[in-house]
């Protein structure tokens, strides 16, 4: 079943998220995973200064959604997911950080094993 899903717009959310969410690490990404109550999957993505210059950040931001995109068939639920590059991602490909996408989001609950 195609969930869908809407990003996470205002700051008052992704600091919800952060807040109350659990979050899952790896060297090249963070998530971190609250329900919500929408009943929608909202996703957020964040790239900082430390990964690099605007073409590595965007470049991390594209490779993140790319992966998304692979295991969003996969969802259940309302869930806001906030995806945090870290400087790793730059280097990384969509088919590799999709594995470790789908670990963290099998950890929280969100992905049914």
């Amino acid at each position: 079943m195609a969930l869908t899903f809407t990003t996470l717009n205002r700051n008052a959310d992704f600091h919800r998220t952060y807040r109350r969410g659990k979050v899952y690490t790896s060297p090249a990404l963070v998530s971190y995973v609250a329900k919500n109550r929408a009943g929608i999957c909202r996703i957020g993505i964040t790239t900082s200064k430390k990964i690099g210059n605007a073409v590595e950040r965007n470049r991390s931001r594209r490779v993140i959604r790319a992966a998304f995109r692979a295991v969003e068939s996969e969802l259940s639920g309302g869930w806001d997911i906030v995806f945090v590059a870290r400087s790793k991602t730059k280097y990384l490909k969509s088919t590799q950080l999709e594995t470790i996408m789908h670990k963290h989001l099998q950890q929280a609950g969100v992905i049914s094993q």
